[in-house]
């Protein structure tokens, strides 16, 4: 039988405080969004058309996905952003004050990890993470050493839903394979 694979990211989560991370794949989910909504129910359909036609399915929470090829435009991560900016000597933009958290995972280990949900036991929900965090300052101070920039990032004001801190407790090694 076939098994469903969908993939997402963690922004249906919400507001928690940050004593409680590392967040758990059972941590409450309270989308502050329309965004996180969408994301969530498509969660919940999955789940209920499981129950309901015993369909298989495996759902990949992705923490903040960056490698080569990522584009820098729009919905572009803060790495490409970044590197785009500091390779052609403009001041990269950080909102809030940057001392807001992210949990970066590479592409190749999320590649790794879809490959690995395909012979995944069934119905499993994980979070593919590297379960560590680095603040979107450090971030920078270390893409600017190995650029060798001498730029300084312009803070702005936070966009509106911006979580504060993030990181993941599990990681794409976490799930256990058929």
């Amino acid at each position: 039988m076939s098994k469903v694979i969908v993939t997402g990211g963690v922004g249906f989560i919400g507001s928690y405080i940050v004593e409680e991370l590392p967040l758990t794949i059972t941590h409450p989910t309270q989308p502050e969004s329309t965004y996180g909504l969408s994301k969530l129910s498509v969660e919940n359909y999955l789940k209920m058309s499981s129950k309901l036609y015993q369909l298989p399915y495996s759902i990949l929470r992705y923490s903040n996905v960056y490698g080569p090829r990522q584009d820098s435009k729009g919905e572009g991560g803060v790495v490409a952003i970044f590197s785009n900016q500091l390779t052609e000597n403009r001041a990269p933009v950080i909102y809030g004050d940057g001392e807001q958290t992210r949990d970066f995972i590479f592409v190749k280990d999320v590649a790794s990890a879809n490959v690995k949900a395909l012979n995944a036991k069934e119905n499993i929900n994980v979070h593919v993470s590297s379960g560590s965090c680095i603040s979107i300052n450090e971030l920078f101070e270390k893409m600017k050493e190995a650029t060798g920039s001498n730029l300084s990032p312009i803070y702005i004001r936070e966009f509106l839903f911006n979580s504060e801190f993030n990181v993941l407790n599990e990681n794409f090694f976490s799930f256990e394979q058929k």
